[in-house]
């Protein structure tokens, strides 16, 4: 890697965007690198983006609709000139040496552990909170819910390099050829639960997720309880699920599964989200044919067996999310349960 490596961040702007500007600013502002911005207009509705397009090293990207996180970072991503793509929110604000660390760990790895380094994410913060953990990368349970790692802890308490199951779509960097060669995020997710689906892809070529703590990244972060957000999330895990895993990895998590999704539905049931629940297990269904072409693209791309990467999913249930724990008996079964199962598997 060059002194001063080419970087291209790629930025979606969409509704307000309150903070976009100091977003876009603070990328073009990275020390140790050669940055420059694709910002792709998702429909914003403020100013921003007006404002931000004359700057030098903006290149602003209009598709004329909402292409979701997926869409809008692979169209971006074509317009990129760095060898190293930065995928950074547009309320995401990023300290001046945070992008550099990024590409640093993608060479070096700094990380324990074998093999090369595909992705690396940063230690993104609150943006009111600057102490206090957002993301430090995600976990990843076996049936594929995903969360954010170590949120509401003290940043301090994450302070050294490690591998990580998911990287944060917030802030992360990988290799301009290295995304082209996995074919970018799944665009039929449209948004949430791309970032995971990409990083267990890593895993499955025997590439390797980092976290640099020495990327610092204040995220604007707000959990969103609306109902979309949940059929979005909710049929996304279903989908990662069906397409990435292989026969064994199904017939193992197939019982646990299924009492997931009953009890989800329960849930969404109880809190007016029911007929989204619903909603995305008939968009799975409709949608087999699909299915069955992601799944054979994504199980021929595989380079490790199931029970190498599937090291990287957790049995655990430590979920961040807001309002939502899951009891401690629980959690101790779904981890007894996937380390015999795995084996099995």
């Amino acid at each position: 890697m060059p002194d001063r490596p080419g970087v291209t961040a790629v930025m979606l702007a969409w509704r307000d965007e309150p903070v976009l500007v100091e977003a876009v600013t603070s990328v073009l502002d990275s020390e140790g690198v050669e940055v420059d911005v694709v910002l792709v207009d998702n429909g914003c509705t403020s100013d921003a983006v007006e404002r931000l397009a004359p700057l030098p090293g903006v290149t602003v990207v209009t598709p004329g609709e909402n292409l979701g996180f997926a869409g809008g970072c692979n169209l971006g991503a074509r317009h990129a000139r760095g060898e190293v793509l930065a995928f950074v929110n547009g309320d995401a604000v990023v300290r001046p040496g945070a992008l550099r660390y990024l590409v640093d760990a993608l060479t070096n790895g700094a990380a324990p552990g074998e093999g090369e380094v595909a992705m690396a994410t940063a230690s993104v913060r609150l943006y009111d909170e600057p102490a206090t953990v957002n993301s430090v990368g995600n976990p990843v349970h076996f049936t594929g819910l995903s969360w954010a790692g170590g949120l509401g802890e003290p940043a301090s308490a994450h302070d050294r390099p490690r591998e990580v199951a998911s990287a944060s779509g917030a802030a992360t960097v990988i290799a301009r050829e290295r995304f082209r060669a996995l074919g970018g995020f799944c665009e039929p997710m449209f948004a949430y639960c791309e970032d995971t689906e990409l990083s267990l892809r890593c895993w499955q070529r025997g590439w390797r997720v980092v976290y640099e703590p020495r990327a610092v990244v204040l995220h604007r972060y707000e959990f969103s309880r609306n109902p979309q957000k949940f059929y979005l999330l909710e049929r996304n895990r279903l989908l990662l699920v069906l397409t990435l895993y292989g026969p064994g990895m199904l017939l193992a998590v197939a019982a646990p599964l299924l009492a997931l999704e009953l009890a989800t539905l329960a849930l969404a049931l109880r809190d007016g989200w029911g007929r989204q629940k619903l909603a995305g297990w008939w968009w799975l269904l409709r949608h087999r044919r699909l299915l069955r072409e992601r799944r054979r693209l994504v199980r021929g791309q595989r380079v490790v067996p199931d029970a190498t990467w599937s090291r990287v999913l957790t049995g655990d249930l430590d979920l961040a999310v807001p309002g939502l724990t899951v009891p401690g008996p629980a959690r101790r079964l779904s981890r007894t349960y996937w380390a015999l199962a795995r084996r099995l598997a």
